[in-house]
């Protein structure tokens, strides 16, 4: 992200992109919740990348550089919100999981002009009540700065089938297998099968944007079956990925 555009206000509309379309990095010194009404919508920071589908919304705190990416027909709901609310108490963007209530509000809140009414504010005022007991969801895809291991996850990331262990990949960027488990605790806070778990599920997230079929999905993200792949899927998300959509 090199040419980083600074928006005092953080947008509040509706937006929709087409597939693969982006908005390069910028900043803005509002809050933002970034909602995918329909498609997949992608934030990506120095820090990594997070992903939302219809059921998540994206917490982006103010002064955060940060790049959109749709997946599928994305309908994109962007609700910006003075730095005084911040009922997370977050200085780091996040994934929320999405109420059926709170997916009305976000909806309400970035269709109706932005008016300072008694209306509005109450609206805000549930929204924002809602955002604080939402449950948070580890979507976030880490980046390493380390070069063996930030090779490590180049190669995962092109290919998520990759289905190699970590001594196999270790040997193609010269680093030993201890060596990188260490790396992937010390500086993503994870482990090497975490870490690749959460590519997959990147991955699968897009592929089914696209409207990919769930077999096809599992095989290209390298899950030995579709039911290893729904068990996974199910277990993150809360439902199958029939019904990842709304």
């Amino acid at each position: 992200m090199t040419e980083i555009r600074h928006t005092p206000i953080a947008p509040t509309r509706t937006q929709r992109l087409a597939p693969g379309a982006e908005i390069d990095a910028h900043r803005h010194e509002d809050h933002q919740i970034a909602y995918a009404g329909r498609g997949v919508v992608a934030v990506t920071t120095d820090a990594g990348s997070w992903i939302a589908p219809a059921t998540r919304a994206l917490w982006i705190p103010a002064g955060t550089v940060h790049a959109h990416q749709a997946h599928g027909d994305l309908e994109l709901h962007l609700l910006g919100l003075p730095t005084r609310h911040n009922p997370l108490g977050l200085n780091t963007p996040t994934v929320l999981s999405v109420s059926p209530l709170l997916r009305e509000l976000i909806i309400a809140c970035t269709r109706a002009p932005a008016a300072d009414t008694p209306e509005r504010r109450r609206l805000l005022a549930v929204l924002l009540d809602q955002v604080r007991a939402a449950p948070q969801q580890p979507l976030h895809l880490p980046m390493p700065a380390e070069p063996r291991l930030r090779a490590v996850c180049a190669l995962l990331r092109a290919d998520p089938s990759d289905g190699r262990s970590l001594a196999e990949l270790g040997r193609e960027v010269g680093a030993g297998e201890r060596t990188l488990s260490r790396l992937f605790r010390g500086e993503l806070g994870m482990t090497f099968p975490q870490w690749r778990t959460q590519v997959r599920l990147h991955h699968a997230l897009v592929l089914l944007a696209e409207d990919t079929p769930v077999t096809t999905v599992a095989h290209r993200c390298g899950w030995s079956s579709a039911s290893a792949f729904i068990d996974v899927f199910r277990r993150t998300f809360g439902h199958t990925p029939g019904r990842h959509h709304p």
